[in-house]
């Protein structure tokens, strides 16, 4: 009888178990997904930002700030017409005669709109108007609202909760896709700490953690991450080092009249400034801003005009 020990293959190594959010995964969708906004994409080379007031006020602070950051090279207009607020006397938004500002704004730019929708009850009014529906980041876990978003049309740009892990959120994210809407945006927008020193605390390396496990598209907010205008610039600039595929960027006309979170707005010039920084920049991280749309000649906003 041989001594020799029988030899074999390995045994197979346990297929690996999917996470709670499979369909937003990179296990069952490897390759980058790309939301498609007719000019422009997101998620590809482009680098996108979105830009505007936090509300929208009046048809000339709208109509005005949307063509600064026309001329500057924003690709979609930003601006709240429902605005959730922590204290029930602040300002809550125009409503529908805000949607119809952002409208005016379109027409006059050319630009998306992106806007955010509060309630299931306000879904088809906002997507009547709105290129882009954002889920804010106190609705991150209204999964009723989020299963409600899963039927839109239009895609959605969905901020990170207050509180929510990497895991957490990308769950959200999968209630938009296992309902049937591909077209979801990721918003790095800062989460709370026990920091004091700005308003929210902005999760750079969650921008890593999130693009290595979904495929879908992440832009940050510097803006509600810092909660001032002075330090939008060097974190906008560090989002673009770190991977992000585009920005979300509060700008004002006048950010010291402004009704909502005007310390971290930007004015146009300050603006226009980082718009050609950043696409100075953007070549070195494998990335392009090919709408800047003559910035450089024009020296002059029309703001108020």
């Amino acid at each position: 009888m041989s001594d020799e020990k029988t030899t074999g293959a390995a045994p197979a190594a346990p297929p690996k178990k999917l996470p709670p959010y499979k369909l937003t995964s990179r296990m069952t969708h490897p390759e980058d997904s790309l939301v498609n906004l007719g000019n422009f994409v997101i998620g590809g080379p482009e680098f996108v930002v979105m830009a505007g007031p936090c509300s929208v006020e009046h048809d000339p602070q709208m109509l005005g700030t949307a063509w600064d950051v026309k001329i500057s090279g924003a690709h979609i207009i930003r601006g709240g017409a429902f605005k959730p607020r922590s204290s029930p006397y602040s300002f809550q938004g125009l409503a529908e005669e805000g949607l119809k500002m952002l409208s005016k704004a379109r027409e006059l730019t050319g630009l998306s709109i992106v806007t955010e929708v509060m309630d299931s009850l306000d879904i088809d009014l906002v997507e009547s108007y709105a290129d882009i529906l954002q889920v804010g980041a106190r609705n991150s876990q209204n999964f009723s609202l989020l299963k409600r978003l899963s039927k839109c049309r239009k895609p959605v740009l969905l901020k990170r909760g207050l509180m929510n892990t990497v895991e957490e959120f990308l769950c959200s994210a999968e209630y938009l896709l296992a309902g049937g809407n591909e077209n979801v945006i990721l918003c790095e927008r800062g989460i709370r700490t026990f920091e004091t020193s700005t308003r929210n605390t902005l999760d750079l390396s969650s921008v890593l953690a999130i693009k290595e496990r979904t495929h879908l598209p992440v832009i940050v907010d510097p803006s509600h991450a810092s909660g001032k205008a002075r330090y939008v610039a060097p974190l906008s600039r560090a989002a673009l080092a770190v991977g992000a595929d585009g920005l979300m960027i509060e700008v004002h006309c006048s950010p010291e009249t402004a009704l909502c979170d005007g310390e971290e707005s930007l004015t146009p010039e300050v603006f226009r400034d980082l718009m050609l920084n950043l696409r100075d920049l953007a070549p070195h991280f494998g990335r392009k801003i090919s709408t800047l749309n003559g910035a450089a000649e024009h020296p002059k906003t029309v703001s108020g005009s």
